[in-house]
């Protein structure tokens, strides 16, 4: 049996990991041990307990208005003091946190092979988002074993050097929990949205809260104010915690009457609303894959992103961080029924339901305990395209931008 940490810290690391932590329990060679840093404290735990899980370990690092720098430092400290004793074959983190990049660190100083789920996002601009992105480079300079959700991830990768057998193709698990989360969600958590089924305008699905955003949030406040403006339109807010976030949204958007502000709300709620939405406006990187996989039109508020596959694929678009140009996009598809249709109409690139599965046997295959599996190929020209150049000689020349 061998011993599999994974390490996790963020609501979104617990959605996009508990379809591999179960995979994990189900495989007869692999014994994981679940690490909860506590970055995302409430949040986390109330995401777990939906999907039935629980950390093994909890490592409760959670402080108010902590810097990036200590929260780093408090998660590095406590792992030291846990991994020692676990024995761990390898060690499993997810995407581009805090919780990622010290997980990996600890792993490396104690010879943990890392294993990278989430692998080869780039933006392509260190800043933006910031740190994710410096985050998941750094990461990639020490893992082990690269789990890339797409080709074009994969040739990222491929351009930054990293060897081919170190990186398999498995789809974006998200798609994995979407598909469990759809079977289970029953109420919106929330007695502000418990008329939303009877509610007969369309509602827009509004949140923003990356920390590169910050300086933007009352432009993009004032955004959601006036796309709420629009007749027959409701704005639905799950706002961030952050107290940073929560000063500069609030005072934008309060009283307005076809604007509904709600607390953060649980995994399995949060996708009903995600699915009675009719489009999306948001930063979120969970947006951005959760969107097109559900055929909703998403509009990312940035000039970049490391999750270009959607854009290209025609179903999501960057429209920056300023009112109006939020503001327009946005009314375009409320008034346009043909520009509507054409996104929600667009492939689904990021994965077919089977990502968790891939990234277990892969994890078996690198212990020694089965077979290299086969990668996840998508639907979507773009990625058909960049899974031929990553395997060409010349992808080094040719390899697929990562912004737009």
């Amino acid at each position: 049996m061998r011993t599999v940490s994974v390490v996790i810290g963020t609501r979104p690391e617990a959605i996009k990991m508990a379809p591999v932590i179960r995979a994990l329990q189900a495989h007869p060679g692999l014994d994981p041990v679940v690490i909860s840093t506590g970055q995302h404290r409430q949040m986390l735990d109330e995401t777990l307990d939906a999907f039935g899980l629980a950390a093994d370990i909890d490592l409760q690092v959670m402080a108010p208005r902590q810097t990036l720098s200590q929260v780093t430092a408090r998660i590095l400290n406590g792992l030291e003091a846990r991994l020692p004793g676990l024995g761990a074959d390898a060690l499993l983190v997810h995407g581009d946190t805090a919780t990622t990049l010290a997980g990996a660190l600890a792993g490396f100083h104690h010879g943990v092979p890392v294993v990278h789920v989430e692998a080869g996002l780039r933006s392509g601009e260190l800043s933006s988002p910031f740190p994710e992105e410096g985050n998941r480079r750094l990461v990639g300079q020490i893992s082990a074993l690269h789990l890339a959700p797409t080709p074009a991830n994969r040739a990222n990768l491929l351009c930054e050097g990293i060897p081919d057998e170190t990186i398999v193709v498995t789809g974006n698990t998200v798609i994995d929990a979407l598909r469990w989360a759809g079977e289970h969600a029953v109420e919106y958590g929330d007695p502000a949205l418990r008329d939303l089924d009877e509610d007969p305008r369309r509602v827009v699905l509004a949140s923003a809260h990356r920390r590169d955003a910050w300086p933007q949030l009352a432009e993009i406040a004032a955004a959601f104010r006036r796309i709420a403006d629009e007749p027959c339109t409701r704005v639905v807010i799950p706002l961030h915690r952050n107290p940073a976030v929560r000063q500069a949204v609030l005072p934008v958007v309060a009283g307005h009457p076809d604007i509904t502000v709600t607390d953060p709300l649980p995994y399995l709620s949060f996708m009903k609303l995600l699915k009675r939405a009719d489009l999306i406006v948001s930063d979120s990187s969970g947006a951005q894959e959760e969107g097109p996989a559900l055929g909703k039109p998403t509009l990312v508020l940035s000039e970049v992103t490391e999750r270009s596959e959607a854009v290209v694929a025609g179903t999501a678009k960057l429209v920056g961080k300023t009112t109006e140009r939020i503001v327009a996009a946005t009314l375009e598809l409320l008034r346009d029924p043909v520009a509507y249709d054409r996104m929600a109409g667009a492939a689904n690139p990021y994965g077919d339901g089977r990502a968790a599965r891939r990234t277990v046997d892969a994890v078996a295959c690198f212990l020694g305990l089965g077979d290299r599996p086969e990668p996840f190929v998508p639907e979507t020209p773009v990625d058909q395209f960049a899974a031929e150049l990553a395997r060409s000689a010349d992808y080094e020349r040719h390899a697929p931008q990562p912004t737009l």
